[in-house]
């Protein structure tokens, strides 16, 4: 079973960045996944922001996010990471991390996601 467990939330003004990590246990093959961030602002579906191969590769980003945002992965492939730049107050919501095993989808309609974290508030104010 694969948890995840994010920190690393909290407030900033506009402009201020912020690094979200996602510690992920429980692979049966760390190779094997994509490992994305999402977000849920209130009132708002949930929308992929981020995400990549733990294998390796081009990482994939929204178009809301991209230059601002980078997803990473330590050596050990056990923590995710989100650094978060230019925080915008439209960028206000909870931010989960979330891992499915190959095969998987990173954008698009993501498909269902299978791991989830319990998420991290992330609040940009004006």
């Amino acid at each position: 079973q694969v948890q995840l467990v994010e920190s690393g939330g909290g407030s900033v003004q506009t402009g201020g960045s912020l690094k979200l990590s996602c510690k992920v246990s429980g692979y049966t093959d760390s190779s094997k996944y994509c490992l994305a961030w999402f977000r849920q602002a209130p009132e708002k579906k949930r929308e992929g922001i981020a995400g990549l191969y733990s294998r390796g590769g081009e990482p994939y980003y929204d178009v809301s996010v991209k230059g601002r945002f980078t997803i990473s992965q330590n050596n050990a492939k056990d923590t995710l990471y989100l650094q978060m730049n230019s925080l915008q107050p439209e960028d206000t919501a909870m931010y989960y991390c979330a891992a499915h095993l190959l095969p998987c989808m990173l954008g698009g309609t993501w498909g269902n996601y299978k791991y989830w974290g319990q998420g991290v508030q992330v609040t940009v104010s004006s």
